[in-house]
């Protein structure tokens, strides 16, 4: 199983609406947070490439996000 965290900065003003958008996704953990990054997101998946897809196909495309960055946990570490 890999597990990536993807912080998410939002336009102004849309935090809680692309909050609710990331809510609806039932494969990913979302949550508010303060400081650089407006929300953050865990994941879990059996391999880094569901991961990507994932990404690319349903949190990136969510309006009013401005960019994203994903932290991949090293699956060989315990």
């Amino acid at each position: 199983m890999t597990t990536a965290y993807v912080l998410i900065n939002c336009d102004l003003g849309s935090k809680d609406d692309v909050f609710s958008q990331l809510k609806s996704i039932r494969e990913i953990e979302t949550q508010g947070v303060f400081g650089a990054y407006d929300i953050i997101t865990k994941i879990k998946a059996p391999n880094s490439e569901i991961i990507k897809n994932l990404i690319i196909s349903k949190i990136r495309v969510i309006a009013r996000i401005r960019s994203t960055l994903t932290l991949l946990g090293n699956e060989n570490e315990q």
